[in-house]
């Protein structure tokens, strides 16, 4: 970065730099490991005297960094939060071991960590790689971002997961009482992909009830799907987790 700055780069080309160059070389460890805090705050301290600076001199900083790595539309510049974006890129590789099961990581993951479950049950062995550690403390970003697109409704917990595409929490207010319903699929009309009206208004409060109702059901026989509502495909993505 201290070539950079002998070159007296205008605002404009240091922000291509930072945003093409700077904040990219760590993208791949960072898709592997979590970086430490210190490290993550280092790299932003260097990134702001690089973008404050001219040269070899110091500048103030007249906008806090937080500021700067919000929206263009907000005033901000667009930069990038770099544990924010360590944290999106490890989340990335947790998708990728939700829903690509013919990949070698997904075998070489599952054989060795969570044979008889899913990520989302695997547990943290004390002999266990840091790249597996810091994988796993990246399951929060997908399980509070991704929600459930209903099929046959055998795969979701009416109680637990996240499947109500209306609501903000995705999940179930409706208090459980004396309800022995525990799969969505128990909510269908049996062999027609249909809601149950009766039992809906018996199960939920009623304005939950109505939102239900609302839910499109996919073509009947078809798998539930877990997906990333942030996106137009439902695939999880990087830039749409930051």
């Amino acid at each position: 970065m201290q070539g950079w700055k002998e070159k007296l780069l205008s605002q404009a080309g240091k922000e291509v730099m930072i945003k093409a160059v700077i904040q990219s070389i760590p993208g791949y460890s960072m898709s592997v490991f979590k970086l430490p805090i210190g490290l993550c705050k280092g790299i932003e301290a260097m990134i702001r005297r690089f973008w404050w600076g001219q040269g070899d001199k110091k500048k103030i900083h007249w906008v806090k960094w937080s500021t700067l790595c919000t929206s263009k539309s907000v005033g901000g510049m667009g930069f990038r939060d770099i544990q924010q974006f360590n944290q999106a890129l490890l989340a990335k590789q947790v998708w990728r071991l939700v829903h690509q099961k013919d990949s070698l990581l997904f075998k070489v993951f599952k054989a060795k960590f969570f044979l008889d479950g899913t990520i989302f049950d695997a547990g943290v062995p004390t002999n266990c790689s840091y790249a597996w550690r810091s994988i796993l403390q990246a399951r929060e970003v997908i399980q509070k971002g991704a929600i459930w697109r209903v099929g046959d409704g055998a795969s979701i917990n009416i109680w637990e997961h996240r499947w109500l595409p209306f609501s903000a929490s995705s999940k179930v207010l409706s208090p459980r009482g004396s309800s022995d319903v525990v799969w969505v699929k128990e909510l269908l009309v049996p062999n027609s992909g249909i809601w149950n009206a009766d039992l809906l208004d018996r199960t939920f409060l009623p304005w939950e009830a109505e939102e239900i109702k609302r839910i499109h059901v996919c073509a009947y026989g078809q798998n539930d799907a877990y997906i990333w509502p942030l996106t137009s495909d439902g695939n999880y993505s990087v830039r749409s987790a930051l």
